[in-house]
């Protein structure tokens, strides 16, 4: 559910650490996909509140079947979009965050699969380009403001539910699968729950079907830091300095607690941001691993809004899909030393959707970068995952 990832941790990560090698190269170049926007005129939440004029971006690669039988949806983590795969332009630096496992001839491959993946609702990246969401900075039509903390509770059900909207504007009446990590997993655990018939089979990654009390009150951790900057104002901001040392606390908060001691220990040691400033001899002198994650925040943060933070945690707190209503067989990925969710946890999940006849296979993720591995390590069970959706 929260990898802080391609924007808060995965491009910290690949700039900090490894990234995991692709499965196969492309013979045709860089995959290169559009930013689309799917419209709803209202959508009334699982709460009962209705928001007007929703949007959410998408993007997709490959092609759609005669019978449109072969969609594979790819839900994003905490704080990702909808950039799983390909480019948005030759001259970008970086490719989406999954793109060393989706692609022509990958483990997901867009020759055989249509691939398509949306920003949620209250999306973390407001002030980055190409990410089109609905939430807490977007207007409001009744006033011409922005919502602020005025925007209705949304869930992952609700994320899920825009997404069906989205599926079935495209014609899509049953995914062949739906995958995602962290809240990515939480939105797969839901889908298979919430839309038993229009899904053929689910491969959650390092996550759960809901979150447990000790997560719900990290997720309360999380966001903490932004309500007590005094820019935060309630989460009216828009029109002045935005909390952006709360949120910069959050987000380290984020990045440290998705990856590992063992990523920590490894990368940096106990070495010193500055040779010449020894942290013995000065408060304000730094570790290089407080300067690292300081300066990875701090360039989060510039493209965050930090009441959509917020929210994204209440969501992520609200989640419950029903282990007993999964019918679609699973494919679990996990990884042992996962700080967010819990390897006893997703292993009790798995036995619980198992309990009611459904088939479902576990897997591990190992590496040094506890939850993250569900991110820059999926490649080792590509094999897995090729023959899982290949059934």
């Amino acid at each position: 559910m929260f990898s802080g990832l391609r924007p808060v941790v995965v491009r910290f990560a690949c700039a900090l650490f490894l990234v995991a090698p692709p499965v196969a190269a492309f013979a045709q170049g860089d995959l290169i996909v559009e930013k689309k926007t799917f419209s709803m005129p209202s959508y009334t939440t699982v709460a009962g509140a209705t928001i007007k004029d929703v949007k959410i971006g998408w993007e997709a690669a490959g092609t759609l079947n005669a019978d449109k039988s072969n969609a594979i949806l790819i839900t994003h983590f905490f704080s990702g979009t909808s950039h799983a795969f390909g480019k948005y332009g030759k001259d970008d630096k970086a490719a989406g965050y999954w793109d060393y496992l989706i692609g022509p001839g990958k483990v997901i491959d867009t020759n055989k699969y249509y691939v398509l993946s949306s920003d949620t609702l209250v999306n973390l990246n407001v002030n980055a380009p190409n990410v089109v969401t609905t939430g807490p900075a977007s207007i409001d039509p009744d006033t011409g403001k922005p919502y602020g903390m005025r925007f209705p509770v949304v869930s992952i059900k609700d994320f899920v539910r825009v997404q069906k909207a989205l599926v079935e504007s495209l014609g899509i009446k049953k995914l062949h699968a739906v995958m995602g990590a962290s809240m990515g997993a939480l939105q797969t655990y839901e889908w298979a729950a919430s839309y038993p018939d229009a899904v053929d089979r689910i491969v959650p990654v390092i996550g759960t079907p809901g979150g447990d009390a000790f997560l719900i009150e990290w997720l309360n951790i999380w966001a903490a830091p932004i309500k007590l900057d005094p820019n935060w104002n309630g989460g009216d901001y828009y029109a002045g300095k935005p909390p952006l040392e709360g949120l910069k606390l959050a987000l380290k908060i984020i990045t440290l607690q998705a990856n590992h001691s063992d990523w920590a220990i490894k990368t940096f040691g106990n070495a010193a941001a500055d040779a010449a400033k020894d942290p013995a001899t000065a408060m304000d002198n730094k570790f290089k691993i407080e300067a690292a994650i300081d300066a990875a925040a701090s360039a989060r943060a510039a493209t965050s809004d930090a009441n959509s933070l917020i929210y994204l945690a209440k969501a992520n707190q609200l989640a419950n899909a029903d282990p007993a209503k999964i019918k679609a067989p699973a494919l679990i990925l996990y990884s042992p030393t996962d700080l967010v969710f819990y390897a006893p946890l997703v292993e009790a999940g798995a036995k619980k959707i198992a309990a009611g006849g459904t088939p479902v296979e576990t897997a591990q993720l190992p590496g040094p970068y506890g939850h993250l591995n569900g991110v820059l390590a999926v490649a080792q069970q590509g094999e897995k995952i090729k023959a899982f959706l290949d059934k």
